[in-house]
């Protein structure tokens, strides 16, 4: 009888391994790592020293700032856009899977190629300013001025990752009960009451759901501003996870950079608890 009880954890067991092996022991070694200081191999036992470095380390700040700024605009723009266009194609009859797929092809583009992709477009002499001086409108400098920069980032992001949120809100859409908007066109209300009376409160779960992915998201945020600005100019657009690479990789600074790892993970959980508490879920 014990025979057969273990015999389920005999056929686990190549995966916990691995799981230790790759992710427990990662994440071990790099909480213990945030307590040294040095470079590259020669790394001494320093306490807090690393954690007491960030409060005047003026490059974290910025890079915290900027990041900050990113979220705050390009995460509430997205999602919002995210679910008007799943709203439209929700009551689109005809041709709603080829909405759908145009749409969510921006999803499945490799982050560099479609990062490439912008910073091309985006040149001075790019078709985005060609566009702009064709209407009567100056070029902008994209991605030599720092709010620019900022800009082009915001519109990078808002272009690739809208349409991965609305197919996650219409699929939540479809399974919205018909008799509820019934109910409310009965009670005398349009489709922009029923809207924000009916559907939205109905994908409360699901906002809050794709609100925190996209917190995280953007609090992990390399790729764009790595090949688009490459944190310029002058760190307009250094993000918290594009310092913790150079930190890392670059100075080889595993120790600080460990320790902004686990400041981004901190940053993480307290943003999705207050989160949790504004929709007022348990």
């Amino acid at each position: 009888m014990r025979t057969k009880v273990h015999v389920p954890y005999l056929f686990l067991s190549p995966a916990i391994v691995l799981f230790a092996i790759f992710m427990v022991y990662p994440i071990v070694y790099s909480f213990l790592l945030s307590f040294q200081t040095g470079q590259g191999s020669e790394m001494t036992f320093g306490g807090l020293d690393n954690y007491r470095r960030l409060f005047g380390d003026e490059i974290f700040w910025t890079a915290l700032k900027n990041t900050f700024v990113i979220l705050i605009i390009q995460v509430p723009v997205m999602l919002s856009l995210s679910v008007i266009l799943a709203s439209f194609l929700n009551s689109v009859k005809r041709a709603k899977g080829l909405f759908r797929v145009s749409f969510f092809m921006p999803a499945v583009t490799s982050l560099v190629a479609y990062s490439i992709i912008f910073s091309i477009m985006l040149m001075s002499d790019g078709i985005i300013n060609q566009l702009l001086m064709s209407l009567g409108l100056g070029a902008a400098p994209w991605l030599s001025h720092p709010v620019w920069a900022k800009a082009a980032l915001i519109l990078a992001m808002t272009w690739r990752w809208t349409g991965y949120n609305m197919v996650i809100y219409l699929a939540a859409m479809q399974n919205i009960s018909e008799s509820l908007y019934e109910a409310a066109s009965l009670d005398g209300a349009g489709k922009i009451r029923q809207f924000f009376t009916v559907t939205i409160p109905q994908l409360k779960p699901v906002l809050l759901f794709t609100a925190i992915l996209s917190t995280i998201g953007t609090l992990q945020l390399f790729d764009e501003p790595y090949t688009l600005t490459k944190g310029g100019p002058s760190d307009a657009t250094l993000t918290i996870g594009m310092y913790l690479y150079q930190t890392g990789f670059r100075y080889y600074d595993f120790g600080y950079a460990s320790t902004l790892a686990y400041v981004i993970v901190l940053l993480i959980a307290i943003l999705s608890f207050i989160q949790f508490k504004v929709t007022g879920d348990e």
